[in-house]
């Protein structure tokens, strides 16, 4: 069930992606690749004074991973607050890098949401790179890092 789910979150957030665009007024923005395989993504976050994410987008090229990963996220981490949006960076990542052999019962998928349907990336150690992307480009830009994100 839980692959049928991620098939259809992966296919439905590539063909079409939300908050794929640029951001003019953003306040803070981070580039990101990924050399092994050509994925690309610059992502914008517009952050309000209260320090929640008002605005979030991205524009880049990819894989159907790294496409829908870059996706998703913005439609999560909008009206987060940054500490709410770290927190999500940090969940995300424990879900894909925790390799095969960590069991994720029901009530922890449960618990992550949609982000729950990227678990199965973790049995394919080069597509945790594809679905970490957009991540750890936001997280850059978050902490206003200069330096271009890249997965190697």
């Amino acid at each position: 069930m839980l692959r049928d789910l991620y098939q259809e979150v992966i296919l439905d957030h590539n063909k079409n992606p939300r908050n794929f665009r640029a951001m003019p007024d953003a306040t803070a923005h981070a580039e990101g690749s990924n050399p092994l395989c050509g994925d690309q993504v610059d992502v914008y976050v517009k952050v309000s004074a209260d320090g929640k994410v008002e605005d979030i987008s991205f524009q880049g090229s990819g894989c159907a991973i790294s496409k829908s990963s870059a996706s998703l996220m913005t439609t999560l981490l909008k009206g987060k607050t940054v500490d709410e949006a770290e927190q999500l960076f940090e969940t995300f990542h424990s879900v894909v890098t925790s390799g095969p052999a960590t069991e994720l019962t029901d009530e922890k998928l449960e618990e992550l949401g949609k982000l729950g349907v990227f678990a199965g990336v973790r049995d394919y150690p080069a597509r945790v790179k594809c679905a970490s992307l957009a991540w750890h480009t936001v997280h850059a830009a978050l902490k206003h890092e200069a330096k271009p994100v890249t997965t190697e």
